[in-house]
């Protein structure tokens, strides 16, 4: 048990968080700091914080442990600001959904920060959406280096054990291709698909069955949450829709040439695939 966890950003995650930590009593005090201070208060009102505080140096300074769950460019901002005021023995993570920069950067500030990725978000966002077992059975990737304190690493891998991930490790560049692949491209590619069908006025989805909603739910992520993971792994993702753009050319090019054992074999094969994927879920 932790003597207090602070979370910095009681949003979707920063909120889970704090609702799984109390619920598994991994800390004795949960204190949340908030740009807004409504938002803090509700986290303390949903039981997802002990406290919460508008001081950012106040809300860190007896921490264990920190965690930043705060838009991936607010954290560089922020992380300045707490340099010093961050205990050196203090455990440092994130949960942000590109990781090169962000370890890259916080990592230099603070000694004993390990970068994280809980694959656990929605379409929603919010404090209001927090829920506390939105953790249960997801991955959470975490991003160490060659230098990352090895202590804290152990530390933080446990943590997010405790609240019911299932932990690997990458590090950070290879983390950002994977998930350029698995959860960026999926989120660009649903948005695409959504203003193709609604390109004319939208009456295509008064036809739309479950499908359709299944594979579009994704589309429907906050816009300026989503901009700002587009940019921030631009190249990524940008070599990801090269990819993608490939394998539609490759369809397209079935379609006009009547080729069905083409196009069987590209259906085939990408169900061989999402089949094997059941089994990993």
């Amino acid at each position: 048990m932790f003597q207090q966890l602070t979370i910095l950003g009681p949003g979707l995650l920063g909120g889970s968080i704090g609702l799984a930590v109390k619920q598994r009593k991994l800390a004795k005090r949960v204190v949340v700091w908030a740009r807004r201070p409504e938002a803090g208060d509700q986290a303390v009102q949903l039981g997802a914080a002990d406290a919460t505080t508008h001081d950012l140096r106040r809300a860190v300074a007896e921490s264990d442990v920190v965690i930043f769950a705060t838009p991936i460019g607010v954290m560089r901002t922020l992380a300045e600001q707490l340099r010093g005021v961050i205990r050196p023995d203090c455990i440092v993570t994130d949960v942000g959904s590109v990781k090169y920069d962000v370890v890259a950067q916080l990592g230099a500030l603070f000694p004993r920060f390990i970068g994280s990725h809980p694959m656990a978000g929605s379409e929603q966002a919010g404090i209001e959406a927090a829920r506390r077992d939105l953790f249960e059975k997801a991955t959470c990737i975490v991003t160490p280096t060659e230098h990352s304190d090895k202590t804290a690493l152990q530390a933080v891998h446990d943590f997010w054990k405790a609240l019911g991930c299932v932990v690997r490790t990458l590090p950070p560049q290879e983390h950002d291709e994977i998930v350029a692949r698995v959860s960026h491209l999926p989120h660009a590619v649903a948005a695409a698909v959504v203003n193709v069908v609604c390109r004319d006025d939208g009456k295509a989805l008064n036809f739309t069955g479950p499908g359709f909603r299944d594979f579009s739910r994704i589309a429907s992520g906050p816009p300026e949450m989503w901009t700002e993971i587009c940019l921030e792994n631009r190249e990524e993702i940008g070599r990801s829709l090269d990819a993608l753009i490939q394998e539609l050319g490759n369809l397209r090019a079935a379609l006009a040439n009547k080729d069905a054992v083409e196009l069987k074999a590209m259906l085939k094969r990408a169900k061989h695939y999402r089949d094997e994927l059941r089994f990993r879920l």
